[in-house]
């Protein structure tokens, strides 16, 4: 089993799985296509899908099980993902080593994260396939289990009722808590001062100091920055200095991951930087015709929309050059503006709206002070000493 991408004939694509004769799994590509077409889902979405199907389909065929049987037995397979390295789960298991693998005799291979994703993901297709009659009802109760709101936070609970009831997901590992691995103020500094380029630059603080994903950097056109005072001679109402994220298809392969449209405010700071950005683009005659926001400037072909892969370049060279000690990465930067807003005393809901988060519960990770907050918070409590002791 292996995922493989497809190319439609109208150029979208999305990843679908081949079984070990190169034969479309026809369930499974069922799926994938609805995912990416009937949900809208990137593509990107249906990799990350169809890369964990893969080991689901893997492990059934290799302990000999139909992958509707596989279902009643997804705690053997969470212990394989857990503990079976590459020679075992790969696409060509090394003849001796075993296929299934259990106990705590070996160290783990996958962390509870990365297995939540395949499950997250086997879940999805099971359930379609019953929807679609490709499996039996009977493996619903398998997968999920009957349970109350009371576990969630108040913000995504149900209105109108007491109680209220959800499908909760039977495999799921906990997961450790970790804080939020974000970029400091200082080395967004420092790669600035690395950056070679008005256009990289403005590349860091849109990531920085907007919050943008790579796939929503690249795919920003020309018409969706807005950095006049009005902008009502353009058709749009929003007041001062912005960009709108909008979800398209690009021949760069850039995508919005959200399908729902934002505005995203725009400081000094980054209005500065479009403008010299422009200035240097005006340079470069053959840069002038694309809409694209971002395009190549330095290397062929010039003018073409920057891919994705080219935002991880930038920035790696960039703190290379800065000399800073660790690899600061695209997402790093993005998790620096959700972090800075929730320090300046970001609501909730304004997070989720200018990050783009579907669900608030994403926006969550970034009110958890730091321990410099909690020790500021501290030493402004009042001390006792300063207080009239109470007559006896």
């Amino acid at each position: 089993m292996r995922a493989f991408p497809v190319r439609m004939p109208s150029g979208v694509r999305y990843w679908t799985v081949l079984d070990e004769d190169m034969v479309v799994v026809a369930e499974v590509d069922a799926f994938l296509r609805h995912v990416r077409f009937g949900r809208d889902g990137s593509e990107l979405t249906t990799r990350a899908y169809a890369g964990g199907i893969c080991l689901f389909l893997r492990w059934c065929r290799r302990t000999g099980r139909s992958w509707q049987d596989g279902v009643e037995y997804l705690g053997l397979f969470i212990v394989w993902l857990r503990h079976a390295p590459a020679e075992v789960s790969g696409l060509e298991p090394v003849a001796g080593v075993g296929e299934v693998l259990a106990g705590p005799g070996r160290p783990p291979v996958r962390g509870a994260r990365r297995i939540n994703a395949v499950l997250t993901a086997v879940r999805a297709f099971v359930s379609y396939a019953i929807t679609a009659g490709n499996a039996p009802q009977g493996l619903l109760p398998l997968l999920y289990e009957l349970a109350d709101e009371r576990d969630l936070p108040v913000q995504a609970r149900g209105e109108g009722s007491r109680m209220g009831w959800r499908m909760r997901a039977r495999h799921r590992l906990s997961e450790p808590e970790a804080r939020v691995d974000r970029a400091t103020d200082e080395e967004i500094v420092a790669l600035l001062g690395g950056c070679r380029s008005a256009r990289d630059r403005l590349i860091v603080l849109l990531m920085g100091r907007a919050g943008l994903r790579r796939g929503e950097l690249c795919g920003l056109r020309r018409q969706d920055v807005h950095l006049l005072l009005d902008s009502r001679p353009l058709g749009c109402d929003v007041a001062r200095a912005h960009l709108h994220v909008v979800r398209r298809d690009n021949p760069n392969g850039a995508w919005a991951k959200s399908r729902r449209q934002r505005v995203v405010p725009l400081d000094f700071l980054l209005v500065q930087a479009f403008d010299a950005y422009e200035f240097e683009r005006l340079t470069i005659e053959r840069a002038s015709d694309s809409d694209f926001t971002l395009v190549n400037l330095f290397r062929e072909p010039i003018g073409a929309p920057m891919p994705p892969d080219a935002v991880n370049a930038i920035v790696s060279a960039a703190g290379r050059r800065a000399g800073l000690d660790r690899r600061v990465t695209p997402h790093q930067l993005r998790h620096a503006f959700g972090s800075n807003l929730a320090d300046a005393g970001g609501t909730l809901d304004e997070i989720q709206e200018l990050l783009g988060h579907a669900s608030m519960a994403s926006s969550q990770v970034y009110l958890h002070p730091d321990p410099g907050r909690l020790r500021e918070a501290v030493e402004r409590v009042p001390s006792p000493r300063g207080v009239p002791a109470a007559g006896r």
